[in-house]
Order: structure tokens, then sequence, then C-alpha cells
């Protein structure tokens, strides 16, 4: 039986009524007492996702609207900021494992924190389902208080989060923010279930962002932080959630991340299996790449400093961790049945069954069908761009569509908005074809992925969409037969005035089977 149970943050209404809230406040309150360069306090363990302290105006930890009131000093000697901070990963295959562990080692700190007030030892931490029935998919109500029941701040309590609307409403969108990834059934690759790169992201060394999001980093994950912490009514400022450099001040993140957590978990317990290539069981640190290390409470089951590699936390179970709901909201459908069903769609003889069988990655067997040149200049209004479709490679994807057999798959089409680049995170963009909805993508993690001086020196975010379904309805209304496809790409709010936002090319793929 596990020692530490995960539970609905909506519990007994999501007030304080529910304890685990409560004791959660209680903990967060002792660790924003212990000051920014104590590795035990709430401002290093925001650190150690990502720090911008240095930064001389928003979003820089010392321009941020409080509560909370966020220090900049005294900071720890550059030793311990070059082991411990700037570590979250993204756009990697490591970003579930490594959130695993730093939920648990946050989790560590408050439940010391929760003991020593004479709280529950098996004090764990809660999870918003957004996706949840009645009105979950707003945001628990003891998070938009200001006062704990004994009169005291509530430090669950955020200024900056402003909500999808950016009017301090907060509250998840569904659609388009979706379960959508739980179908997949590789964790890395593609195949009839899974579009690129896979559920839990492609494979990377050390990723402390940039480039492409796995499936289930791209949705949910960062659709829920940018609807959150949302932009400011006035200005270009914007909400913690909103930016990695910020988001961890939020106490609505480890929340939120326990509900991605939990997400995986489900997937697991769905039959789906994690990574076995020893490049991800042993993390980066095994190829030369930074090794993931927290600090642990004292006391805590983990060695401190704790270093973890996914493999030590690839299952709920060693950890001695649940859920208190691992069913998987959405009911995954087979590989073979959603190329039987598609087949079916596209009036293809079905002369056999599809095979069943263990999820195999189909490879990488992708070939440009069109794009558009030059970079496209995202303004409130949106851009347009006409996609020019080579001639050659659009007659390949209607054979694969025509001739489409158990035998012979029918290709998956893709849309990239490459290089996307911009001054903030907190947007969305709604992308159609034809103006079909081909998709939404959220930012998060923009703004850091476009610096120069950055880590993929500011080539900026790749996005990719799975538009299968809008080329298979092309293709049967005879509308595939075009030199040009338009693309219409619209934000989900006013671009302030200042801010950049580019797409640097938008291209289209198929990937034959």
């Amino acid at each position: 039986m596990a020692t530490y149970t995960r539970n609905n943050a909506w519990n007994n209404g999501g007030t304080f009524d529910n304890h685990d809230l409560l004791w959660y406040a209680k903990g967060v309150a002792a660790m924003m007492a212990l000051p920014l360069d104590n590795p035990n306090s709430w401002w290093f363990f925001a650190a150690i996702h990502g720090e911008e302290i240095a930064l001389t105006a928003f979003p820089g930890w010392g321009f941020l609207p409080s509560p909370p009131a966020v220090p900049t000093t005294p900071l720890p000697a550059q030793n311990v900021k070059t082991t411990y901070w700037n570590q979250c990963q993204h756009q990697s295959w490591y970003f579930p494992p490594w959130h695993r562990g730093y939920l648990i080692a946050l989790e560590s700190e408050i439940r010391a924190a929760v003991i020593k007030a004479g709280g529950p030892a098996t004090w764990a931490l809660p999870y918003w389902n957004y996706f949840g029935p009645n009105n979950q998919y707003q945001i628990p109500p003891a998070f938009t208080v200001r006062t704990l029941p004994d009169g005291t701040p509530n430090p669950l309590f955020v200024t900056a989060r402003y909500g999808p609307n950016s009017d301090g409403n907060i509250f998840i969108p569904i659609p388009p923010v979706s379960q959508a990834c739980m179908n997949n059934d590789l964790y890395t690759g593609t195949d009839a279930a899974t579009p690129r790169p896979g559920f839990g992201g492609p494979k990377t060394g050390f990723s402390h962002g940039g480039r492409t999001s796995g499936n289930l980093e791209s949705n949910p994950h960062n659709q829920v932080h940018v609807d959150v912490g949302g932009n400011a009514p006035t200005g270009s400022d914007y909400g913690l959630m909103s930016d990695p450099g910020i988001a961890a001040l939020d106490p609505i993140f480890y929340i939120h991340h326990a509900n991605i957590d939990r997400m995986w978990a489900a997937w697991n317990a769905a039959g789906h299996a994690n990574p076995t290539d020893p490049k991800w069981l042993n993390g980066p640190a095994a190829s030369g790449g930074r090794k993931f290390i927290m600090p642990m409470a004292v006391g805590a089951a983990f060695p401190n400093p704790w270093v973890y590699t996914p493999s030590d936390v690839n299952s709920l179970s060693k950890l001695n961790y649940t859920y208190d709901n691992l069913v998987p909201a959405v009911k995954a459908t087979p590989a073979a049945n959603l190329l039987t069903q598609r087949l079916t769609r596209l009036g293809a003889a079905l002369a056999a069954p599809a095979p069943a069988g263990v999820p195999m990655d189909s490879g990488d067997n992708s070939e440009l069908v069109g794009a558009h040149q030059g970079a496209l200049s995202i303004t409130s209004s949106g851009a347009r761009a006409t996609v020019k479709l080579d001639g050659v490679v659009r007659k390949k994807v209607a054979a694969s569509l025509t001739a489409a057999s158990v035998a012979h798959p029918p290709d998956h089409a893709y849309l990239q908005l490459e290089n996307v680049r911009g001054t903030q995170d907190a947007h969305k963009l709604s992308v159609y074809i034809n103006e079909h909805l081909a998709g939404t993508v959220g930012l998060f993690g923009l703004r850091t992925a476009s610096l120069q001086d950055g880590p993929h020196g500011g080539e900026g975010l790749t996005f990719e969409l799975d538009i299968t379904p809008i080329i298979d309805a092309l293709h049967l209304a005879n509308g595939l037969d075009v030199d040009s496809l338009d693309v219409r790409i619209v934000p989900n709010h006013a671009i302030a005035a200042g801010t950049s936002l580019t797409v640097g090319r938008v291209s289209i793929y198929r990937q034959s089977f």
C-alpha cells in the first residue's frame, strides 16, 4: 500500500474545508518565511525550475506585483546556483520524469512543515483536475481568497494571475485544452494512434526549454500555464504562470503539475510503456549533461541532496506514491482500430483486419509537401500565409489516400510553425487551414527560447499540429488538387504594443508508414 496518496484539490468544494489545501497553504507560508539562499525556501525551489532574478525589468523577480513579495537577495553561492537552479526540462522526453522528482522534493519540504505544525505525516500534494465534472475547470476557491480561516494572509493567493480573458477569472477553456494525448500509445515516436513527437516528448539531452514539446506537454500542460497566468488587463505584463522563469512562484503551479503527473501515471496504468532506452533511463548526466538534483527536507525518505534519474521515478509504486483516481479519463482506441476507422472513412476496402500487437514507432519517414517562405509577424488581427505545395509530393499524398489499405496505411500530415519567436509567453495561437481549425498552441517558454544568448541561439520554438483529418476531408471533397493551402493564425487576445511575435516559416509535411 502506498504511503502517500494525492487527492483531488476540489474535494470539499476546493475550499479550505479540504485539509489537503489548508495544510498546503500553511506549508507554503513556512517556506516563504525562509530566505532566498536557503535551499528549503519557496524562492529557492522556484529558482530550481527557472529564475529571472537578474533582469532589469519585468519579468525580473524584483518587478513582480505583490503578493507574493518576491525576494531577490541574498543569493546563494555561484556553485550552488549552478548545481540547482534553472533545471526544468521542457521540449524533451525528460519533461515527465524531471517534474515528478521536482514535485516529490517540494512535497518533502511542505510535509516537514506540516508535521512540525502538528499535521498528518502522510500529507501529499493535491492535484487540480481541470477535466473533472461540474465546475472543476475553475481554479479551486482556496487560491482566490485573501485570508486563511484564521484571518492570516493566504499564501496561495497571487496578484499576477489574470486568467484567459485578462479579468482575474481563472478557468481552463475546454476545448481547446484537451486530453487527446491520452489516446497516444507511444511515449516517443509516431504511429496511427500517436502524432509526432509522442506522448512524453522527443529524444533530447538536457533541455532547459526550446524546440518541440511532447503531446502531454503541448496540451494540456502549456495551454493551462498560459490560461492561468494570462495577460494583465493593461500593458504587456503577464501572470506568473505564463513564463517558466517565474511560474513556480505561483502555488497553483505544483497543483497543476500534480495533475500532469497523474495523467502520466494514468497513461502508464492503461498499459502504455515508458522508454527502455538507456539514454532516457539514465538521464542526461550519463551522456555528459547536467544531473537532476534536488534539496530534500531533513528526515525525508530520500537522501539530501537527492540525485535521481528517470529510472528512479518511472513508477509511482517504487516511490510509495499513488493517486486517488488513476482511471484514464479518455479510453484510448488501439492504433489498429484507429487505422480501420480511418480506412473506412476513406472508402478503402478492408481486405484483412488491421494487425494488433505492441505499438511500434514508424520512424521519421517525412517529406516536405509545401511551405510559406519568409517570416510572419503576428499582430492582434493575426496573420495569413499561402503555403505553396510541391505538385509531385502533393500527388504522393493523394495517391496514398486513394490506395490506402491495411498493408499500405495512408499518410499522416503535419503542419509546423517553425522558429516562432517573441518577447512574451502569455498568448495562444489558433491555426486554421482553409478555415478548418487545425489546432491551438500555447506559447509557454517562448521568451527564453528566443533569447540570442540562450542555449539554442534564439531559434525560438517549433509547434507541430496533426492535420491528418483536414487533409482527409479535403481529399474526400476533391479539394486537395490545388497549388496552395491558406493558413490563418489567430492570437487569443490582442498583442500589446512593443510585443514582438513572429513565425519563421509555416510548413506542411507528409509522413508515410
